[in-house]
């Protein structure tokens, strides 16, 4: 993708305003905000100040259509730098409807017979695509030292529920059946995804568990989507100004599973599901200002009271899609690195590798 003058402009105008001192920074952003006994942080409460003043929304008014471009170059704005010492290699998945493209991602100096992370990117199952999430495959790759395999599952209003289950659960048979071609070890295969994409992540892992055979050994799952048949306590602090909003939820949930689709399926809704047992160790990472929060937090809680082994970590001061901010606040990439750090521990640290740390 060719980046436009603009968005490079408006690139380095951000990272100027970031550069700034915390005083001149703080008077841009104004007030600290304090909601629920939680402070948001300044990278936060900047972006969503600059987020206001730009008019940028997750959800435009054109839109599927200007919403997915939007959110494309959106990266070019906040991701920073493209992460280097990453290859990429484009993948062919058969599935019965044709073909899935993937992109392979692996850090420079990693070894054969690595872990492999297979990633379903966010956006609310209309948006995103491997492309708008290249800056968080290229950081979870080289900080945490493993392959990863982005995955370009179809989205509604082109295809609903549930062809995106399927498409993630064809990636991970795929990433299994052909661990050796992929440089990967079929042991040490996990799902993971943000938002929309960890919904489909942790689908992935109850559905493989539930039919037996290859299963995923551990879910890396950033603010979840994992109930959508009622609404929580977070949903009605954060209902709006914090990015995602109430509204944006249900436009994604309207093109996902449009009426009469039972939102109770635990195909949709994976903390309904009645059997949470046997599931492989998550990490499980939510945002304090997010309407996702509380039930992102509740599996959490039902997993572990299902004897699953679980990494719950809450950001107080951060919002919804923190991991797409690599570029601009160090929270945001703080709260990143240790998702994929979590990650490193639990595929292991493949030998000959060099370290993983990311500039």
């Amino acid at each position: 993708m060719t980046i436009p003058l603009p968005v490079r402009i408006q690139a380095a105008f951000l990272r100027g305003v970031y550069a700034l001192p915390d005083a001149a920074r703080r008077a841009l952003a104004g007030r600290p905000v304090v909601v629920d006994g939680q402070t948001l942080a300044l990278d936060a409460q900047l972006m969503l100040r600059l987020q206001r003043l730009s008019k940028v929304a997750l959800v435009l008014p054109g839109g599927v259509g200007p919403s997915r471009v939007a959110l494309e170059y959106g990266r070019h704005l906040v991701g920073g730098p493209v992460i280097r010492r990453v290859s990429v290699r484009e993948v062919g998945i058969p599935v019965e409807h044709g073909e899935l493209a993937a992109t392979l991602y692996t850090p420079d100096g990693l070894a054969e017979g690595s872990g492999l992370l297979v990633f379903l990117h966010g956006g609310g199952w209309v948006l995103g695509s491997r492309a708008s999430h290249d800056h968080i495959s290229r950081f979870l790759a080289r900080r945490g030292r493993v392959r990863v395999l982005s995955v370009e599952y179809r989205r509604p209003p082109e295809h609903v529920f549930p062809a995106a289950v399927e498409d993630a659960l064809a990636a991970f048979d795929y990433a299994h059946a052909k661990a050796a071609d992929l440089g990967a070890d079929p042991e040490r295969i996990a799902v993971g995804g943000d938002s929309a994409g960890g919904n489909l992540a942790a689908v992935t892992a109850q559905t493989t568990v539930r039919r037996g055979g290859p299963a995923p050994v551990f879910q890396l799952l950033l603010y979840p989507a994992v109930d959508a048949s009622v609404w929580r306590r977070s949903r009605e602090l954060f209902a709006d100004g914090y990015y995602l909003t109430s509204a944006n939820m249900d436009w994604f949930a309207d093109h996902y599973v449009p009426a009469p689709a039972d939102r109770t399926d635990p195909r949709l809704s994976p903390l309904l599901a009645e059997d949470l047992t046997g599931l492989p160790p998550a990490y499980i990472g939510t945002a304090g200002f997010d309407p996702l929060r509380d039930e992102g937090e509740a599996y959490a809680r039902a997993l572990e009271e299902a004897g699953v082994e679980v990494r719950l970590s809450r950001h107080p001061d951060l919002i919804h899609g923190y991991a797409s901010y690599l570029g601009t606040g160090r929270r945001f990439r703080e709260a990143t690195a240790e998702a994929a750090d979590a990650l490193r521990g639990a595929l292991g640290r493949a030998s000959g590798g060099a370290p993983g740390g990311v500039a």
